[in-house]
């Protein structure tokens, strides 16, 4: 190669690396349209370089490789939150056992070593009851909210998924058609120089 030849190539690396830097870093969506608006224009076609294609491509799983990595940590988050409402609402119903045996008791209880009445027992184990309902209802706040976003991620990807699938199937399309268009101009090549 000579020396000019060499610069260019140079040149072109050095700008491939900072378009796909940049790419990176953009949306899908705007990836799509940076790749159909720059993409050349024969008759009603776009033609789109593979490369721009196989970046967009690569975006693209990894964006949904990223989302889907989010699911199951929220899956996991969730069935993390799950077992902890289950224990929470295991260890309500023992206070509550503990509660109904020993209302039918004395006045007078031996709690700990001290003895104390059955109004002053009453209101410490309904206090924890209390405490154990609170610490419930923060879990099924926090379930909910976990799931809601585990939806809405799982939308996002339903979403993106079908984007990316209707996108493949037009610019298979395109393919094709452009490839029979070209085997026609090869054909007419062909009979024009036979003729």
């Amino acid at each position: 190669m000579n020396a000019i030849t060499k610069a260019f190539a140079f040149i072109f690396l050095l700008s491939f690396t900072a378009v796909q830097a940049q790419d990176a870093s953009k949306s899908i969506d705007d990836q799509f349209t940076e790749v159909i608006d720059g993409s050349n224009n024969y008759q009603q076609f776009k033609v789109i370089e593979k490369v721009k294609m196989t970046r967009l491509q690569q975006n693209t799983k990894k964006r949904i490789d990223g989302l889907q990595a989010e699911i199951e940590n929220l899956k996991s988050e969730m069935a993390q939150q799950q077992a902890a409402a289950a224990q929470v609402s295991t260890d309500l119903a023992q206070t509550q056992a503990t509660l109904e045996t020993t209302e039918g008791e004395k006045d007078s209880m031996n709690f700990f070593g001290a003895q104390m009445s059955k109004g002053n027992y009453n209101t410490m184990v309904w206090s924890i009851a209390g405490v154990l309902l609170l610490a419930l209802l923060f879990f099924i706040f926090k379930f909910r909210s976990s799931n809601v976003l585990t939806k809405t991620a799982q939308h996002k990807l339903d979403e993106t998924e079908a984007e990316f699938e209707d996108y493949r199937r037009k610019a298979l399309e395109k393919e094709q058609k452009l490839g029979r268009q070209l085997q026609d101009e090869r054909n007419r090549a062909l009979k024009s120089s036979k003729g």
